[in-house]
Order: structure tokens, then C-alpha cells, then sequence
């Protein structure tokens, strides 16, 4: 299902190290501003994380690199939900240079839905289920 962004931004001088590319720290905030951004569009919203007492931890996280970014250079993240099981997601983002179109770097993350006063894993509403299946990405085609 193609997305509008779940992250925008630009790199700053500050967030490039010493060879003068955006270092790995940063690309790992980015993926995670993308995070909730594409939890609320799959009903996990702040209001209802809070007012349930749940929440979300990665408990896997794949980045592969492809391309550098500099500084000034304007960021997009696309998100797509790969899968939903009773108490998990798995999805993937893609950051791209925004004005070029190359894909800097990909990241699949597995996230867990939790209980915070348990500290388990809980599964999903049949509601939210519902909702964030709409969101399912269309499966490859053979």
C-alpha cells in the first residue's frame, strides 16, 4: 500500500561525523520518528498507548546502508506494515534522498505490543488488528 511519508526532514552539519557523511546514530533516530508516525496510522496512536497502558518494543532491527548522506540533504521515509500476528508487527521503511529519489538506507523492524504495568507481551485489540490490517502491504508478486 503506497504511503504518504511517515518522516521528513534534513541532516544537519552536526549529525555528520568526522568523514563527513550523516552518521549511523542519526539514521536510527530517523527510522524511529518514522516508527510512530506509521504506529498511529495503524491505530497505535499516543492517546491510545497511554490511555491502555501499552506500548511497543523492537526486539529486532535490520538497517542496511546503500547510499551516504551529506549535510543539507532533505530525508523522506516511506513505511509499509509487512505483517501482523496476535502480538507483533513487522514492517519495513525506506529512506530516501529526497531530491535525488536514491534509496540511502533500508531498516525492517519487528516490534512487540506490550503491557507496560506487566512488562509482557499482549496481544492486539480485534479493532486495532482490524485497522492496521487495512494497512498490509500487497503481497510480491510470484
Amino acid at each position: 500500500m503506497e504511503q504518504d511519508a511517515t518522516y521528513r526532514g534534513t541532516v544537519y552539519p552536526w549529525q555528520c561525523d568526522h568523514v563527513g557523511h550523516m552518521n549511523i546514530m542519526w539514521y536510527v533516530g530517523k527510522f524511529d520518528e518514522a516508527n510512530w508516525n506509521l504506529f498511529a496510522r495503524l491505530g497505535l496512536t499516543p492517546s491510545y498507548l497511554r490511555s491502555s497502558g501499552r506500548g511497543m518494543a523492537a526486539v529486532q532491527q535490520n538497517i542496511s546502508y546503500k547510499r551516504e548522506l551529506l549535510a543539507g540533504d532533505i530525508v523522506a521515509i516511506r513505511s509499509v506494515l509487512l505483517e501482523i500476528r496476535g502480538k507483533s508487527i513487522r514492517f519495513r521503511h525506506e529512506m530516501t534522498n529526497a531530491e535525488t529519489g536514491e534509496i540511502a538506507a533500508t531498516c525492517e523492524i519487528t516490534a512487540v505490543h506490550m503491557d507496560r504495568t506487566a512488562r509482557k507481551s499482549t496481544p492486539f485489540a480485534a479493532a486495532l488488528r482490524k485497522t492496521a490490517t487495512k494497512h498490509l502491504a500487497e503481497p510480491a508478486e510470484a
